[in-house]
């Protein structure tokens, strides 16, 4: 049990339920206690693995398909006819149960278990079948997919997108008292002998956070930009404004419309990156949309075609907003490698964080959920 527990978790890894090493060893220690009997089992894991809410019904869905597993009946006779099948008793059973066919009694009470078992087992393994394409697919490099895949890419993005305007709903709300303020809780708890039996909490920010997005269109983004943008497409409506710009060797501001980015202004997509001039040209530009409660949101691999990168512009841009979050779609092993600069950048970003396939992409998009309130 313990090596198919390890296993099932490992399936909600890939699925973007990351349990902690720590939440690991609870849920074994909750599986012993609880036992193996699927109700139990099921809260158990769930009570253990599932940190947001939101995530429940994706859990549900793997627990179904994981432990799908069909119940045999005891004792269940061997289906063979003996030897001679056509005479004996044998052969008068099988006599016997085409009489009964015939005349409309139907299947007996072991061939329906049969027929039962064997369609459970089908659907238990076109289940595990389509849960192993789904995790191929969200681990897989955005550089690596067939024009095939892109296609099935953007079904799951319809789920994932559903997944992250939930948490940032559910964040959102919770805005209305704020967090809880551990220094004063147990400031106040003192006066109690310790015990924290009035909780204190943060004053919440002022109205909503407002998002400043930068997207890279180069071709060795462009998967990476068209699943971003619709992701955060559908949640635009938890930010106060959410102004979005795309970039090649310039900044032009765009829109997102029936899954097309439509360009404000003319755009060239063959030309050769240069982010330090779009840094220049946004803050020249487009300064007003900067502001102390701006999340700026950078999708791009910091390959400058060794132009200058103008960190200076994002270390000032960076001084004057809540937060710099940069998404690379590259694999972390190839940044700062040839013409990236993504060192010069990534000390004047609050985070940087790959999103080279859906897996990594929605957890930065968790990030930026968690720094939008």
């Amino acid at each position: 049990m313990r090596e198919r527990l390890l296993q099932f978790i490992d399936t909600l890894r890939r699925a973007g339920i990351t349990p902690s090493p720590a939440e690991t060893f609870d849920a074994a220690n909750a599986v012993a206690a609880a036992g193996v009997e699927r109700t139990a089992l099921r809260e158990a894991l769930s009570a253990t693995l599932v940190k947001d809410h939101t995530d429940r019904p994706l859990f549900d869905e793997l627990f179904d398909r994981y432990f799908a597993v069909p119940r045999r009946g005891r004792g269940r006779p061997s289906r063979r006819e003996p030897a001679g099948g056509g005479a004996g008793q044998g052969g008068e059973s099988s006599g016997r149960g085409r009489v009964a066919r015939a005349n409309g009694e139907g299947e007996t009470g072991t061939e329906r278990r049969d027929h039962v078992q064997r369609a459970a087992e089908r659907d238990a393994s076109r289940a595990a079948a389509e849960l192993s394409r789904r995790s191929a697919l969200l681990i897989k490099p955005f550089r690596e997919m067939a024009p095939r895949e892109v296609e099935e890419h953007r079904q799951l993005i319809t789920e994932l997108a559903a997944r992250f305007r939930a948490r940032c709903a559910r964040r959102f709300q919770q805005t209305s008292r704020g967090r809880i303020d551990m220094r004063r809780t147990i400031r106040r708890a003192a006066s109690r002998g310790g015990v924290p039996l009035e909780l204190r909490f943060r004053h919440p920010r002022p109205g909503k956070t407002d998002l400043v997005a930068l997207i890279d269109l180069s071709h060795s983004t462009a998967a990476a930009a068209e699943f971003l943008l619709a992701l955060i497409a559908p949640a635009r409506a938890f930010f106060r404004r959410a102004r979005l710009f795309a970039y090649v060797d310039t900044l032009v501001e765009i829109s997102y419309e029936n899954r097309h980015v439509v360009p404000h202004q003319p755009l060239d997509l063959a030309a050769r990156s240069d982010f330090g001039a779009v840094l220049r040209a946004l803050s020249e530009w487009h300064r007003p949309a900067l502001g102390r409660n701006t999340i700026l949101l950078i999708l791009g691999d910091a390959r400058n075609n060794r132009r200058p990168p103008r960190a200076d512009l994002l270390a000032d841009l960076a001084r004057h907003v809540r937060a710099v979050l940069w998404l690379n779609p590259e694999v972390p092993e190839r940044w700062n490698s040839g013409d990236s600069v993504m060192a010069a950048y990534a000390r004047h970003a609050d985070a940087v964080l790959p999103a080279y396939n859906l897996q990594t992409l929605g957890g930065a998009l968790r990030e930026l959920a968690k720094a939008s309130i």
